[in-house]
This record gives structure tokens, C-alpha cells and sequence, in this order.
């Protein structure tokens, strides 16, 4: 088989991995996270202060929700190469856009719960079949680009989306639940938007697509796939909701609008690192710079645990958005160049399903084990994310050298 990275690069102004579909789900993504991230920062302070919920229904909620995605992810996978992705695509936006009005709606904790489960099922739906069209017709040595511009994307939304929250919480008087019907125009925005989307595949490149994803069961993936799919899962075991980071975040006195504007702030960092960390990844190891993103990770959980001033966050959470830019994009990068592209939406939806079953679980126990102010599982998964940091990337040397 030719290896896709090794295919000359067309002459022209517009790159070859910047496709139509690269730009438009672009879009798509930003609009979403915009009304995602407008009410994300705020919704550990309202189900805890506004409906009364305990810090463990924080955590248990993120990781319910997580849960569903991760169940969703795998099935739509298995879809996403069977069928047209786009009508997969809707309906996962149009979820997406339900849960945030079910949120605004809730007058109660267990209702919320439904919201976050129903947009994460959302999520679920429409990831694997969105992340096999980005890279649809574009070689193996600039996936890290596409990806990276992607979640570039996404996260801008992510910047924009609090930030508006912050100046409608200030402009409504503190009013947190106003904020969440404002979140829903993006989010049915994003779901219009989707009509823009072209998948390249024919109603007979469709059927044997199909035909030969029936014959193609999970263990016949590539072996390379299954062992960094193991090392990416044993770390997200660690890697607990951020919806608990920001509640982490209160507790030691930010108030709300300071909240907001922190993780506004994590976000801009995510965002302008996300395609400089994506294209790196094309030039270098991808577990060299995930590896990275892992020291990152250990910093933010590590900082948050052990420092004891508001102010202080502003410095931590900022370098925790190196952690996502170094690691989203590079690793759905990574494991895209491992399986032929008539298998990447199962390959996708397995692993992020898997992934997310592994956020999961980290919710849970760190939901658990939070106590009064969070810090002992904080300082867990930071010092457990270090030693992986340091481990990747002999891990993954030894792995590519042994035959």
C-alpha cells in the first residue's frame, strides 16, 4: 500500500488537506462549542448553588454524560463507514441543541443529568463520522494540520461562547439561567449549518463501503492501532471532567464571573495552539508531542491542587490549555494514519468511545474522592500524568522498533 504522506503536493494557493468539508465543519464546530462553552463554566455553579446538587453529582453527571457519548461513539463509528455520514452529523448537532434546551428548562439537578446525557449523545453521534470526513482524500502527513485547525476552530468558539456569558451575566444582573436560552441559537445555527457538508462517497461506493465493513470485524484493526489506543486509554483513567476543575476553581474563592473569564482564558491557549501542536505533529512524533500535552496536564492538575489564591488559577489554567492542544487533535491525528480510511470511523468511534468509558470511570472516583476542596485527586492525576509523560515516548520508540 503507498503511503498517503508521500503523495506529491499540488501546486496552487489552497492547500490539499484544506478541503470544503475541512472548512465547513470548521464552522459548524465553532458555532456548537460557542453555545456549549457559554453555559459549560457556569453549569458546576448553578447545579450546585441554584438546585442544590452536591460536588459528587457534579462529577457523576459529567461522567453519565461522558458515558453516553462513549456507548454512541462506538455504534456511530460502526455506521460512519457503512452509510452517508452527513444525515449521522445532523442529528448529532440537533441533540446537541435539545440537551441545552432541556438545561435551560431544568428546576431541578436530575433534569440536567437528562440535558448533559442527551447532548453528549449528541456528541457521540456525530464525532466519528465528522472526524472520517476531515480527512477524506487528505494524505497521512497532514492530518495533524486538519485536525489541528479544526479544534483550532472548535476551541475559538470556546473563547467566544464564555465571553459572551461573562458580559450577559454582568449585563442580566447575575443571572445564570437567561444564559442558557441565549446558548441555544449557536447550537440550532450549527445544526443549519450542517447542510453545507458534502460526502465525496457514491450510492455504490456507499454499498461497498458497507459490504466490506461487515466483513471487517474490530479485531482486525491494524495491531500498531490497539497498542497506542491502550497507552491513550490507561491515561484518560486519570483524566476527570473539567466541569470538576472549574468547580475546584470556585471553591478557592473566584466568584463567578471569575470563573468564566479563567476558563475563557484556558480556552484562547487551546485555541492558539491547537494547529501550531497539530502541524508539529506532521513533522515530528506524534507521541513526542502528546507526551507533551501529558506535561501539561500534569502542571494544571498539579497547580490546582496544591495552590491556595484565586489569582493563582489565572496562571494554571492557562497552561492546562497546552494540555488539550498538544493532545485532542495530535491524538485523533495519530490514530487516523494507522487504519486504512475504509475503516476510519470505526477506528475513530472505538477510540473515542473507549476513551470517553475511561472519563468516565475518572468522574466517578474523582467525584468520590473530592472531599471538601478537591485537591487530593487532583494531585493523583497530576503525578500519575507525569510519569506518563515521561514514558511515552520510550514506549512508543520501543514499540515502532520492535517488529
Amino acid at each position: 500500500m503507498t503511503d498517503p504522506s508521500s503523495t506529491p503536493r499540488p501546486t496552487g494557493r489552497r492547500p490539499m488537506w484544506l478541503t470544503r468539508n475541512v472548512k465547513v465543519l470548521c464552522g459548524v464546530s465553532f458555532l456548537q462549542d460557542a453555545a456549549s462553552e457559554l453555559l459549560y463554566p457556569i453549569l458546576p455553579i448553578f447545579l450546585t448553588v441554584v438546585l442544590g446538587a452536591p460536588p459528587v453529582a457534579v462529577g457523576a453527571i459529567e461522567g453519565a454524560a461522558e458515558g453516553a457519548a462513549s456507548i454512541t461513539k462506538v455504534a456511530a463509528g460502526r455506521l460512519a463507514d457503512r452509510f452517508d455520514r452527513r444525515p449521522l452529523i445532523g442529528a448529532g448537532y440537533g441533540l446537541a441543541a435539545v440537551g441545552k434546551l432541556l438545561i435551560a428548562l431544568a428546576t431541578a439537578w436530575p433534569l440536567v443529568l437528562v440535558a448533559r446525557v442527551t447532548d453528549r449523545l449528541g456528541k457521540g453521534m456525530r464525532g466519528a463520522p465528522r472526524d472520517a470526513l476531515l480527512v477524506e482524500g487528505v494524505p497521512n502527513g497532514q492530518r495533524g494540520k486538519v485536525f489541528g485547525l479544526h479544534r483550532a476552530a472548535d476551541t475559538a468558539g470556546a473563547v467566544v461562547g464564555p465571553l459572551v456569558g461573562l458580559v450577559l451575566y454582568e449585563a442580566l444582573d447575575h443571572r445564570l439561567r437567561p444564559l442558557f436560552w441565549v446558548a441555544v441559537i449557536p447550537a440550532v445555527a450549527s445544526v443549519a449549518l450542517v447542510a453545507a457538508v458534502r460526502d465525496p462517497r457514491s450510492s455504490k461506493t456507499a454499498d461497498s463501503a458497507a459490504t466490506e465493513a461487515v466483513r471487517t470485524p474490530w479485531r482486525s484493526l491494524p495491531r500498531p492501532y490497539w497498542r497506542v489506543m491502550g497507552i491513550l486509554l490507561a491515561f484518560n483513567l486519570v483524566n476527570f471532567p473539567d466541569a470538576l476543575l472549574l468547580l475546584r476553581a470556585h471553591d478557592l474563592g473566584l466568584s463567578t464571573a471569575g470563573v468564566v473569564g479563567a476558563y475563557a482564558v484556558y480556552n484562547l491557549v487551546y485555541a492558539a495552539l491547537s494547529y501550531p501542536a497539530g502541524a508539529l505533529s506532521d513533522r515530528l512524533p506524534r507521541s513526542l508531542v502528546f507526551a507533551t500535552g501529558l506535561f501539561f496536564f500534569a502542571i494544571g492538575y498539579l497547580g490546582l491542587g496544591l495552590i491556595h489564591r484565586p489569582w493563582a488559577v489565572f496562571v494554571v489554567l492557562p497552561l492546562y490549555g497546552g494540555f488539550a492542544a498538544c493532545t485532542d487533535g495530535v491524538g485523533k491525528a495519530w490514530i487516523s494514519t494507522l487504519v486504512p480510511d475504509r475503516q476510519q470511523g470505526t477506528a475513530q468511534g472505538l477510540f473515542q468511545g473507549a476513551t470517553g468509558a475511561a472519563v468516565l470511570l475518572a468522574g466517578v472516583w474523582a467525584g468520590l474522592a473530592w472531599g471538601t476542596d478537591g485537591h487530593l485527586p487532583l494531585l493523583i492525576s497530576g503525578g500519575i500524568a507525569l510519569v506518563l509523560a515521561g514514558a511515552l515516548p520510550v514506549v512508543a520508540r520501543a514499540r515502532t522498533a520492535t517488529p
